[in-house]
């Protein structure tokens, strides 16, 4: 069997320690505070500085997904080393860094006709595209090939759910990802609006007034789902994600570990600049995945 590399572009939020230790390439995302200068995410901006510049410049950022010939680039250093491709991608509803992978992949496999290069639309974001990413990193760690990984992860992502709340639509409004989120006035009504991402689409859930209050909520929300559908939850992987409220995540994990009986395994999530330049500093969430030998 032909090694292969693994690839997601920068909005999985994956951490570092994660990275390094699966092997896994990143492919940054852009933001810009002007629309004029453009900063490739963690590497020529932190998590941190974002955060900082949006509250003391009271100011909003936009995003640019990873170009077509960034792709490539990354792309060609693993075929030229004889390795086949797998690219996880940022949901194509909410990004075309999706269509830019394939565009790649098409060009390259005029020039490397050998090659076996699988770009995957996640459907899911942050550390639930994330949490999709680990599954193929313990697939391939579990010596499975390129193409049943590529089979199996496009089962396993239906499974994949962020139930999350923000203290303000207006970032996803600013941006344009509302989508059917637009039915909670939340921000109109000084309440936290609470949004379920599943399948590709931010589907609203209702609005809660407080924080606190909002918090336990997308914890119910989680409990209400492994109760209406039957699954169980020894059989996912689950994990915390926020963007600047590592309290509030401390406590929504300490929530999820006693409903599931057992410890997080991995570290809190921080949202990255991609996606917090639509949830804003007070996005929250709890994610889930079903883990790939219980499909």
């Amino acid at each position: 069997m032909k090694a292969y590399q693994i690839f997601c572009d920068s909005s999985c939020d994956l951490p570092d320690i994660l990275l390094k230790q699966h092997n896994i390439k990143l492919i940054p995302f852009y933001v810009s505070f002007d629309r004029d200068k453009y900063y490739k995410e963690n590497i020529d901006i932190s998590n941190e500085d974002f955060y900082e510049i949006l509250a003391l410049k009271s100011t909003y950022s936009s995003t640019s997904m990873p170009s077509v010939q960034d792709y490539i680039n990354e792309f060609r250093l693993a075929l030229k080393n004889d390795l086949n491709i797998i690219c996880l991608c940022l949901s194509h509803t909410l990004s075309g860094s999706y269509q830019s992978a394939v565009n790649a992949k098409h060009i390259l496999e005029e020039q490397y006709p050998e090659a076996e290069i699988h770009i995957i639309d996640s459907i899911q974001a942050t550390a639930a595209q994330g949490m999709l990413l680990l599954q193929i990193a313990y697939m391939k760690e579990a010596g499975m090939s390129i193409s049943a990984i590529a089979e199996k992860i496009d089962r396993i992502k239906a499974t994949a759910r962020i139930m999350f709340t923000v203290d303000s639509l207006e970032y996803l409004e600013k941006g344009k990802r509302i989508g059917k989120a637009a039915a909670l006035v939340g921000d109109l009504l000084n309440l936290n609006p609470l949004i379920q991402l599943k399948g590709a689409e931010l589907i609203p859930y209702s609005n809660v007034k407080g924080r606190k209050n909002s918090l336990d909520r997308i914890y119910s929300m989680v409990k209400e789902y492994f109760k209406e559908t039957g699954e169980m939850p020894e059989h996912y992987d689950f994990g915390i994600a926020h963007a600047t409220t590592l309290e509030d995540a401390l406590y929504l994990q300490k929530c999820v570990e006693g409903y599931i009986g057992r410890k997080i395994d991995y570290p809190v999530f921080q949202i990255g600049v991609t996606i917090g330049t639509y949830t804003g500093p007070g996005g929250i969430g709890i994610c889930f995945v079903k883990k790939y030998n219980y499909i």
